[in-house]
């Protein structure tokens, strides 16, 4: 499976290579927009980096939202997981017999006699 992966992967940096040497051309990118023709921003740069730049600013925040969602519940996983081997814990423990205690009387009432057999 690794070895497919790998070809895959190959592959895609061939393709990604070959479409960044075709399209190698300057192109002129307006930064920040101005009233006036002299005052506007322009940055040269090459096609594929433009491409890149753009890729990135549309997956990074996708992909730190996608880590911080599953860093969350996977610490909710793992409490609910060290929760249920506690509870686990707690019902497999022996049961310990009560001690029989006898009620004390109270006051006013009278306590019963047991009949004794006397031979």
């Amino acid at each position: 499976m690794g070895i497919l992966r790998t070809i895959i992967w190959v592959l895609l940096t061939a393709i990604l290579v070959a479409f960044a040497a075709m399209n190698w051309d300057p192109v002129d990118v307006k930064i920040w927009p101005a009233t006036e023709p002299a005052n506007v921003l322009i940055w040269s740069t090459k096609l594929p980096a433009v491409i890149l730049i753009s890729f990135l600013v549309g997956f990074l925040p996708t992909w730190f939202a996608l880590r911080t969602t599953r860093w969350s519940l996977k610490r909710r996983l793992d409490t609910s997981e060290r929760q249920l081997a506690d509870m686990r814990a707690l019902a497999n423990r022996p049961v310990e017999p009560a001690p029989a205690t006898t009620p004390a009387p109270t006051p006013g009432t009278a306590s019963p006699t047991l009949p004794l057999d006397i031979p």
